[in-house]
C-alpha cells in the first residue's frame, strides 16, 4: 500500500483499500495524505447510505477541520477551514437538476483556487468535473459496517 502515489500515477491503475469501520481510518487517513500532493479534486461514488459523508468528515478531520460537518445536500457546498490545508470545499451533487448549475454556483472559481473538493456525486456534474479527478469508489456492506474504497485516477 505504500506505493498507491506511485501506482495511481505512473501505471493508471486503481487500487483498493478496506476499511474495517469508521473508528478505524488510519490506513485511510495515509493513504489520502499521500494523495493530496497530487491532486486536489476527489470524487465519490456510492449508493445512498454508503457512506460518502462519512468518510469525508474522517478526511476532514484529519486535515485539521475543527466543528460541525454535514453534507451539503441542500445548499451543494459546505466551506471548511482546516489547520493544515486552508479551505476545503465539500460538495454534494445529488440535488443538481443539471450539470451546468455548477457555473451558477462558480464552479470554476472552486476549481481555481488550488483548494482541496471532496465532491459526492460526481456523476450528475456530468462534463465539469476535471478529468484529472480522483475517483473513490465505496462499496459498503451494511451488515458488517465494513467498507471497501477503489480508487482510480
Amino acid at each position: 500500500m505504500a506505493d498507491i502515489c506511485s501506482i495511481l500515477e505512473y501505471c493508471k491503475m486503481q487500487q483498493s483499500l478496506t476499511v474495517p469501520s469508521l473508528e478505524q481510518t488510519e490506513e485511510l487517513k495515509r493513504v489520502f495524505r499521500s494523495l493530496y500532493e497530487t491532486h486536489t479534486v476527489f470524487c465519490f461514488h456510492g449508493e445512498l447510505g454508503a457512506g460518502k459523508t462519512s468518510i469525508i468528515k474522517v478526511l476532514c478531520q484529519d486535515l485539521g477541520v475543527q466543528g460541525g460537518m454535514s453534507s451539503p445536500s441542500f445548499s451543494i457546498v459546505n466551506e471548511y477551514d482546516s489547520l493544515n490545508k486552508g479551505l476545503i470545499y465539500h460538495f454534494d451533487l445529488y440535488r443538481l437538476r443539471e450539470p451546468s448549475e455548477l457555473i451558477e454556483i462558480g464552479w470554476e472559481d472552486y476549481l481555481n483556487s488550488d483548494s482541496i473538493l471532496f465532491v459526492e456525486w460526481p456523476d450528475k456534474g456530468g462534463g465539469f468535473i476535471p478529468e484529472d479527478a480522483l475517483h473513490i469508489f465505496i462499496d459498503a456492506d451494511h451488515s458488517s459496517d465494513l467498507r471497501t474504497l477503489t480508487i482510480k485516477n
